[in-house]
Order: structure tokens, then C-alpha cells, then sequence
């Protein structure tokens, strides 16, 4: 976050299925480092995209390389001896994020990979 905010972005932290300021006016949201996965439900996530982003707005998500299957799990965060508790997470490939766009009534316009790493653009359908 002090990253985009260095560079003069907004940035919030936030619960994206809670009260989020500017709803429908988010001109570009960006779910990077798998948070695709946030929820659980990609599916759910990317409705919720779609409510947040403006009609010319697009959303940026990094997903997993082509052929890498969904998965939904509860998983949890380790650091040191120090267990998180389980939560749901999700991972999706960028053969995926189509149709799942598609029903969330969002549009794949790009997808990319760079340094190894795999990106979708996402825009509201017309």
C-alpha cells in the first residue's frame, strides 16, 4: 500500500465485501499477489468487482499460469511457530477468469504474464 500511495495512488485497506467509500466509481481496482483468492469464491469476489468499479472502469488480478485447476480451500498463514486461523481461499488460471468474468458481468479486455507472474484486465460488460 505505501508503494501506490508513494506514487500518488489511492489505496485503502479495506473489507472489499464490506463499506467501501466511492462504490461504482472506482475507476481501476487492482487485486494483486493471488488475492483473486480473497473469500474463497472468486465467483463472489468478481461480482463484487464489478459493483465497485465505474462503467469504463477495469479491474486488474493476478491469477495462476494456464491449466492450473480452480481451487477453493481453507488454508492458513504460518510465520515462525505462529499459526494463523483457517479462512477460505481460492486460486483460479487465466483459462479460468473468462468465464467467471462473464458471469460477474465483467469482460476479459487483456491477459498477461510478466516475470513469470499471470495478469487479467477485467472491464464491466457493455
Amino acid at each position: 500500500m505505501w508503494l501506490a500511495r508513494s506514487s500518488g495512488a489511492l489505496a485503502l485497506r479495506r473489507d472489499v465485501f464490506g463499506a467501501v467509500p466511492g462504490t461504482g466509481r472506482w475507476a481501476t481496482l487492482l487485486l494483486a499477489d493471488g488475492n483473486i483468492g480473497i473469500g474463497g469464491d472468486p465467483a463472489a469476489l468478481l461480482r463484487r468487482v464489478a459493483e465497485l468499479i465505474m462503467p469504463d472502469g477495469r479491474a486488474l488480478v493476478e491469477v495462476e499460469p494456464p491449466g492450473s485447476p480452480l481451487l477453493c480451500e481453507q488454508v492458513r498463514l504460518r510465520h515462525g511457530a505462529t499459526l494463523s486461523d483457517w479462512f477460505p481461499w481460492a486460486w483460479i488460471g487465466a483459462d479460468q477468469i473468462t468465464s467467471l468474468g462473464l458471469a460477474a458481468g465483467l469482460t476479459v479486455t487483456e491477459i498477461w504474464t510478466d516475470s513469470g507472474r499471470w495478469f487479467a484486465a477485467l472491464s464491466p460488460t457493455p
